[in-house]
């Protein structure tokens, strides 16, 4: 591994860590470049893989057949990944009511993706009896870190993030949900 391979794996792991800790600073500092719009996509897309995983487990219990599971699993990966730019989307055609101008649609795609950091773990979906637990527990984790990157993206107040995310969620929520839903029964 070289050393430029080195260091983007070392920066996707600091900001991993410092993504779930829900530090303010670290999501108002986080800056709009190539690199971190790199990193961020890539937190996206391996909570998405994690996601599908974790779903894989409950597909091979449920027995589904060798297409379906493969089409669920890519189906799992696409729609946490569009739940991502749509949450963003709605986040920012909202806060751009508050606060017109303040930020791009570009611009709250790298701290929205930091905030899908806890997503990562959403393979441990797969251990019997405590999956769902887990899947609601690294959901309402992320959910925090977007209201924090939104607040600090916007600034505004805790209650105006809370609020222009939760109008968005419980819509990825369903979205997500509804295709593990279709492919277990």
């Amino acid at each position: 591994m070289n050393v430029s391979a080195r260091k983007d794996q070392w920066k996707f792991r600091t900001t991993l860590r410092e993504a779930l800790t829900l530090d303010a600073h670290f999501y108002e500092d986080a800056p709009n470049t190539r690199k971190t719009r790199r990193v961020a996509k890539t937190i996206v897309i391996v909570a998405a893989i994690s996601y599908a995983l974790g779903n894989a487990f409950i597909l091979l219990i449920n027995r589904v057949g060798i297409t379906a599971f493969v089409f669920a699993l890519i189906l799992n990966v696409i729609s946490v990944i569009l739940g991502y730019y749509f949450w963003t989307f709605t986040i920012w055609k909202i806060g751009d009511r508050f606060k017109p101008r303040h930020v791009t649609y570009q611009e709250l795609l790298v701290p929205i993706g930091f905030a899908y950091a806890p997503q990562v773990f959403n393979f441990l979906t797969l251990i019997p009896l405590i999956g769902i637990p887990i899947q609601l527990v690294l959901a309402v984790w992320s959910l925090l870190a977007v209201i924090v990157a939104v607040r600090q993206g916007l600034d505004i107040s805790n209650v105006w993030a809370a609020v222009i995310c939760l109008i968005g969620w419980p819509l990825i929520q369903l979205a997500v949900g509804s295709v593990q839903i279709l492919f277990t029964n």
